[in-house]
């Protein structure tokens, strides 16, 4: 079990505040000590995993990371081979029912999974099956339908809705139980971008209003920006960071979770030289100065996001507070939505992104000599062990 250097244990997680005013709520859900083995392989071990209710919590990792993993033995339709999982804080399956709790935790998956019949029915289903009566049932799914904006396809049948509108109706039909916790598998990775982002922002409009606790996994990280008070960073079945989206973003506690948060550089360095709370790392031959305290000899991992780098044509009158300029070629340079990513080989790699603006007025193309430049407080440094 391994320890980040803010000395949370490796898948700890305190309750957040789960509130917009900063109130912090009680764990509605806890995991302790969960483990599930395949074929007498561990695939999910997490020591410990609190939900804070009202919160958003998103897991994101590669493939195989265990993230649907987690969510199925959550919300208890996956066996765990030891652990215990409290709702509330009665133990489910010993001071609380499984099937209970089960009415208590509401599932989408990447495949909306919807019944042959109308849009009305799909989303009337669970309320039916609990017993609500016509009246309740009609004012629960008109609210939902709503709130997805697909109230104008109540009557429509479920085939005949594209993929955007099915992923709505399923969202709805989640919604319209009111659960009072939502787990969500990945329910956006088959749509196209546009579709993809107006779910998002309708979505985070649902939870806002709803406050609903929910764990989100997907493989995009904007989606968890745009979503999440807290992010979880999965791999091999563990969670290896959790924190607020500013600080797994901004500071990875190890390089594969840098590198999954979009870190495009990522530096091995050794520091030769110490200052008052700035110190200097040997990188390819290059001192590189990050701010912070390290001992001379030290191997540390450098991390510097590529928004904060910038590029330059002639630095001689440049004025900057910048304590790192290095003078490299233009590589590859890459379109990436709204802006472009550019790769300069300083005797080292960097990687920046510049808009359409920018590359415009630097003229920057492959070949062309670039200066760029980076300050000590923007680096993350990462021990080495």
């Amino acid at each position: 079990m391994s320890f980040s250097e803010h000395g949370e244990r490796e898948g700890e997680a305190h309750p957040a505040s789960a509130g917009r005013g900063g109130d912090v709520s009680p764990s509605i859900l806890e995991a302790r000590d969960l483990c599930v083995e395949r074929a007498g392989a561990n695939v999910l071990e997490v020591p410990l995993l609190r939900i804070a209710e009202g919160e958003v919590l998103s897991l994101i990792g590669p493939n195989g990371a265990g993230k649907s993993t987690l969510l199925l033995t959550l919300c208890s339709l996956q066996r765990c081979t030891r652990g215990t999982i409290s709702f509330r804080g009665f133990a489910v399956g010993k001071d609380y029912s499984a099937f209970r709790f089960r009415r208590q935790v509401t599932m989408v998956f990447q495949e909306p999974l919807l019944f042959d019949t109308t849009v009305f029915d799909n989303v009337a289903s669970g309320l039916r099956f609990r017993g609500f009566n016509k009246r309740e049932t009609e004012k629960a799914v008109a609210e939902s339908l709503n709130l997805f904006g697909v109230d104008h396809l109540r009557d429509r049948s479920a085939r005949k809705v594209s993929g955007g509108e099915a992923q709505r109706v399923s969202l709805a039909r989640a919604f319209a139980l009111k659960p009072e916790i939502l787990l969500l598998d990945e329910p956006f990775s088959s749509l196209d971008p546009p579709t993809r982002e107006s779910l998002t922002r309708d979505l985070g409009h649902a939870l806002n209003i709803s406050n609903t606790t929910t764990i989100f996994a997907t493989h995009d990280r904007m989606e968890a920006l745009q979503l999440s008070h807290r992010i979880a960073v999965m791999d091999k079945g563990r969670i290896v960071q959790v924190g607020s989206p500013e600080e797994v973003m901004n500071r990875p506690v190890d390089q594969f979770v840098a590198s999954f948060v979009g870190i495009e550089t990522i530096l091995n360095g050794s520091v030769i030289r110490t200052g008052e709370g700035t110190f200097t790392a040997s990188v390819s031959g290059y001192g590189i100065e990050a701010a912070g305290s390290a001992a001379v000899g030290e191997e540390v991992i450098l991390c510097i996001r590529p928004e904060n780098v910038t590029l330059s044509i002639d630095s001689g009158g440049a004025v900057t507070s910048a304590r790192n300029m290095f003078h490299g070629i233009v590589g590859n340079v890459t379109p990436l939505g709204p802006y472009l990513k550019v790769l300069i080989d300083c005797g080292f790699h960097i990687t920046a992104y510049v808009t359409k603006s920018s590359l415009e007025t630097l003229s920057l193309k492959g070949g062309q000599p670039v200066t760029a430049s980076f300050k000590a407080t923007a680096i993350h440094v990462v021990r080495r062990i």
